[in-house]
């Protein structure tokens, strides 16, 4: 009997290539954010942008991100997990091309928007289609280290390619890089990642969806328009006011329900709480970092787009090499050292930062951005093996979701809060002591990350773990649809 030879079958029935075109996704929406920080001087100058609109071009992005990742997930597992990473793709390439082509700085904000609610599809969905494809424990580790790894290698890449893009042909090219590799991601999805949906997918929950959006958007604006508008003005109070009440509303409507977007009974779990918080903290330590240093490195030091990023390649790198030990420590000693190792090494770098002057020896300052980046690169394992390690099999997926929302929301509020105590105080003006406030904050969540890394390994932290993933095994009594 004579066999054809499909090579399209027999690719598609490889993991690994399967997991290489996920990674392409993770990559392009990785080099995203790192190549808008280094260009958001050139597009202040250009599009004459105050330092509230830069928050907003990094803020619109992450927080639909945030507001929307566990919409995506349920949403893939309905309708198929390809057809969402291919859809979501789509949307992202065209909102790159319109970022592209903003003739403002409100165009601008508008296209991220559009660009966020693509990647919403994308890396999320992309894990969902490892997880799949990856059956065997090893190998589904060994998948998952590799899309870390290349986490780590799209963040080192792009603050040099944005620099040297931003540079030689200016700041709109940073978003022309990602279609040609969305493309490639689309033609190679649809040809070789078969189609899969969940068995029974979650049930939408629009009225825990809008409530989230809602007092994630209403807590960034106020924090962002506050110094403009007037803290104490009824608009901004108003907002402070809606954000609190979307919470309580939250708390009020979830347990109701028999399928919720946020299942409350996770945070019955110290380790779980914990990694929140901590997630919270060490993301908005990252991305208040990011948005300043930036500013600082090209506006005060008057150092180019591409330099920028050749100073704060230092901090990725060490972020890269510290990502694969903390798992390695993870495993024989448990989550305690590696958050222990991040907190101090995020404090330390802060604490170094708080004397920040325009003078600063650059020695120094890639000495901070390198122990930043140790503390940083030693607090992403830990987190998801936190929140995820000891709950039920089936609400893993929940968990993690709720914890990759944590670090959404947290690189939301950095931006917003840099920008605002820094713009509060003059931007330009005096930026570097200006920003001395925003280093002491980022001091105390190391230290809360010290903290919160001793409290969720102890013995009573484990206790309440069981707990919670007993109470998880149960289905809540009187739920509502």
């Amino acid at each position: 009997m004579n066999t054809i030879h499909d090579p399209i079958r027999q690719f598609r029935s490889h993991p690994n290539l399967i997991l290489a075109i996920c990674c392409l996704s993770l990559l392009m929406v990785g080099m995203d954010i790192t190549i808008v920080n280094v260009a958001l001087p050139s597009i202040h100058r250009d599009l004459d942008a105050s330092i509230s609109g830069l928050q907003w071009v990094i803020d619109a992005y992450t927080m639909v991100v945030a507001s929307l990742l566990m919409l995506a997930g349920s949403m893939a597992d309905r309708f198929g997990r390809r057809r969402v990473f291919q859809t979501g793709m789509a949307i992202f390439m065209l909102g790159s091309l319109l970022c592209s082509l903003a003739p403002y700085i409100h165009g601008l904000i508008a296209f991220r928007i559009l660009q966020a609610l693509g990647a919403t599809m994308l890396n999320p969905v992309a894990m969902s289609i490892i997880v799949n494809t990856f059956h065997e424990p090893k190998a589904r580790a060994r998948a998952i280290g590799i899309w870390g790894a290349v986490a780590g290698v799209s963040m080192a890449l792009g603050p040099l390619i944005g620099g040297a893009l931003t540079q030689s042909i200016g700041w709109r090219s940073i978003f022309w890089v990602n279609l040609p590799i969305g493309a490639a991601a689309m033609i190679l999805a649809a040809l070789y990642i078969p189609e899969s949906k969940a068995a029974q997918a979650r049930r939408v929950d629009p009225v825990g969806q809008t409530l989230v959006f809602l007092a994630l958007a209403a807590l960034t604006y106020a924090v962002i328009e506050g110094p403009h508008i007037g803290w104490h003005t009824l608009t901004i109070t108003g907002l402070f006011a809606l954000a609190v009440l979307a919470v309580v509303a939250l708390l009020v409507y979830e347990p109701r329900r028999i399928e919720p977007l946020i299942d409350l009974r996770f945070f019955r779990s110290i380790p779980f709480s914990s990694a929140t918080l901590i997630a919270i903290c060490s993301f908005s330590a990252f991305s208040g970092f990011l948005f300043l240093n930036a500013i600082y490195l090209q506006e005060v030091r008057g150092y180019s787009a591409f330099q920028t990023g050749l100073c704060t390649l230092p901090m990725a790198l060490a972020t890269i090499l510290c990502s694969p030990f903390s798992g390695r420590l993870l495993g024989t000693h448990g989550t305690r050292p590696s958050l222990l190792i991040s907190g101090t090494a995020t404090t330390i770098s802060a604490l170094m930062l708080t004397q920040l002057t325009a003078t600063t020896p650059l020695g120094l300052l890639v000495a901070g951005y390198v122990i930043f980046g140790i503390g940083f690169g030693m607090v992403n394992a830990p987190i998801t093996h936190t929140a995820v390690s000891g709950m039920p099999k089936a609400q893993a997926g929940l968990a993690a979701a709720v914890s990759s929302t944590s670090r959404q929301v947290g690189a939301s509020l950095g931006v917003a809060i840099a920008g605002t105590i820094a713009g509060t105080r003059g931007v330009l003006r005096n930026f570097p002591q200006a920003t001395h406030p925003f280093w002491w904050l980022v001091v105390a969540g190391g230290v809360a990350v010290v903290f919160l890394g001793w409290l969720s390994s102890t013995s009573w932290a484990h206790d309440s773990r069981r707990h919670a993933a007993h109470l998880l095994e149960e289905a809540p009594s009187g739920a509502a649809v």
